[in-house]
């Protein structure tokens, strides 16, 4: 049996649902907001790659090391981005959240907060995970910022082990929550998206 199973998970008005080929139109919508494929450190498909970045979504949950979600807004159906369990490791019980990217219009909003609660829950929770991690690049001071924000705490940098876009070489910055640590974080973010804005 497959480690993490087709799921959908709701909360604060945001659904992850599994990424399929009928996402193709509103991923390649939320990816020209902002034109995110020319920020170097980031994966996002750019126009005309949309079908190939699901495709190799699909193929890698195929193989059981990746599964990705697409990201949207309840109320309106619109696609706002994906995100990933990725790197899964069932016989440790460990997976990575990452592959994580959205329109500029939701970003720096509560919608990163909510799915990462969803995705961190659910690895917990559900599939009782022992680690929780993340990668990035070590240029992305945002994601680094953003991962930090939510409780992780800095395992180290591995030195040139993946290729940018560009052809340039990067090292990657590592972060893990451990299940103990879980409870805590939770109740952090929980409290951060019932703050009145």
């Amino acid at each position: 049996m497959t480690f993490i199973q087709p799921i959908t998970l709701n909360a604060n008005g945001i659904v992850l649902t599994p990424l399929d080929h009928h996402h193709e139109a509103g991923l390649r919508e939320a990816a020209a907001d902002g034109e995110l494929w020319n920020i170097r450190v980031t994966s996002v498909p750019a126009p005309g790659e949309t079908d190939a970045y699901i495709e190799k979504a699909l193929e890698m949950r195929r193989l059981g090391t990746r599964f990705a979600f697409a990201v949207i807004e309840e109320a309106t159906g619109t696609v706002l981005g994906s995100t990933s369990y990725h790197d899964i490791l069932p016989e440790v019980k460990r997976v990575e959240i990452g592959y994580t990217w959205y329109a500029q219009r939701a970003q720096r909003t509560h919608i990163n907060t909510t799915c990462k609660l969803m995705l961190m829950t659910h690895a917990f929770e559900t599939l009782n995970c022992n680690i929780v991690g993340w990668r990035t690049d070590n240029f992305n001071f945002a994601s680094q910022r953003a991962i930090e924000r939510l409780g992780a705490k800095k395992d180290g940098v591995i030195r040139g082990n993946s290729l940018r876009r560009d052809g340039t070489i990067r090292d990657t910055v590592m972060y893990s929550l451990s299940n103990g640590e879980w409870p805590e974080v939770r109740a952090h973010l929980q409290y951060l998206l019932n703050r009145p804005l």
